[in-house]
């Protein structure tokens, strides 16, 4: 069955150029375009789309409240465009706290190599995030952000209920925490992370797939919603108790053995070798040669195979690995290929993962 896409942007060479990417793909059609964001609402509810692609600002009415509105009343897959500014991220961000799944730089050129890589990454993204639609018609609207982290909601979920997974099967001493994601990620490392509390014990390392542009702005975010302390991760950093430190974007994280107390390495990469700038096979892989069986790593929400490799190696030192469960995913991808692999844990619905991070950790 054809992907129905909605195309919303108030620029006409964008719709088109948008169009013909989505058209000339065999399992995907653009049903009908907008030019602003209360057209958007109007044709998501008399159309039905199963994707939704959608600029940030446009005259009428602008993509985020368009994405609230459209969440309200007629939820579907949302994927946002917006530029690799500070600006930008902000409003991404905002857009995906609102509801949308998926974003990507509306200059494709900045994340792609060339226009049949351009090509193949919107089409892929589309696809991805066109799985969550049924899941998204029978949910409850997002929560929109408040000044502080909300105490977390009843669960509700569209899959049939299961054994909360919070418990650990073996209790272990853990020093570091490691978090890896990608696409649904931001919104799944905000709900995770304001339930830790301000005495967690452990550092942390966050390693989202993000533009260089958008991380900066998602760690003060992220530290302004959160009891513990978040920063983007800076070369020569030492891992301090309670703090989390998030992959710069566009480079690789990992931690430098030959120092005492290990320091964080901030580096570019260059070498064409790795997809993913930053990886999270790196900084897992860095992190088992110095902490061995001391570290709890989690895989949420993300598409692709990145953190199975690195999980691998966590596994052969005795480290435990846990993932998130399909049915919370955005795209279940990254956590998938973990749990193929025999690498994690029983899978862990995000609703719960937090519960889960502590009670391992000793905090329960």
């Amino acid at each position: 069955m054809s992907i129905k896409v909605l195309v919303v942007d108030d620029s006409s060479f964008f719709r088109r150029r948008v169009s013909e990417i989505i058209n000339s793909h065999a399992e995907m059609s653009v049903l009908d375009t907008a030019v602003n964001g209360k057209e958007a609402v109007e044709k998501a509810k008399s159309l039905s789309p199963d994707v939704i692609t959608m600029d940030v600002e446009m005259p009428v009415m602008d993509g985020i409240t368009a994405v609230k509105e459209i969440m309200k009343d007629s939820p579907v897959p949302i994927i946002m465009f917006s530029s690799l500014t500070h600006e930008g991220a902000q409003a991404t961000l905002d857009a995906l706290e609102a509801g949308a799944l998926d974003f990507l730089p509306k200059k494709f050129e900045d994340i792609a190599r060339d226009k049949k890589e351009a090509t193949e990454l919107l089409q892929e993204r589309v696809r991805a995030v066109a799985r969550r639609k049924s899941f998204m018609r029978s949910s409850p609207a997002p929560r929109t952000r408040s000044a502080k982290p909300a105490a977390p909601a009843a669960k509700e979920s569209a899959a049939p209920k299961r054994a909360k997974s919070t418990a650990p099967s073996r209790r272990m001493d853990f020093k570091l925490l490691a978090i890896g994601t990608s696409t649904g990620g931001p919104v799944a490392l905000q709900k995770i992370l304001t339930q830790l509390p301000e005495n967690f014990k452990t550092p942390i390392l966050l390693i989202q797939h993000m533009p260089a542009a958008f991380t900066p702005t998602f760690a003060v975010r992220m530290n302004s919603l959160c009891k513990i302390n978040v920063k983007e991760a800076e070369q020569g950093d030492v891992l301090a108790p309670g703090t989390a430190y998030l992959a710069p974007g566009g480079k690789q994280m990992f931690l430098d053995s030959s120092s005492s107390p290990p320091k964080l390495v901030i580096k570019e990469d260059n070498t064409g070798k790795v997809t993913y700038k930053p990886s999270v096979d790196i900084t897992f892989g860095s992190v088992a040669k110095i902490y061995k069986d001391k570290v709890l790593a989690v895989v949420l929400t993300g598409m692709g195979a990145d953190g199975r490799e690195g999980a691998r190696l966590l596994k052969q030192h005795g480290s435990k690995v846990l993932a998130q469960d399909e049915q919370s995913c955005v795209v279940y991808g990254m956590p998938q290929a973990v749990v193929t692999a025999g690498l994690a844990e029983d899978p862990i619905a995000l609703d719960d993962m937090a519960e889960r991070i502590l009670n391992e950790m000793g905090h329960g």
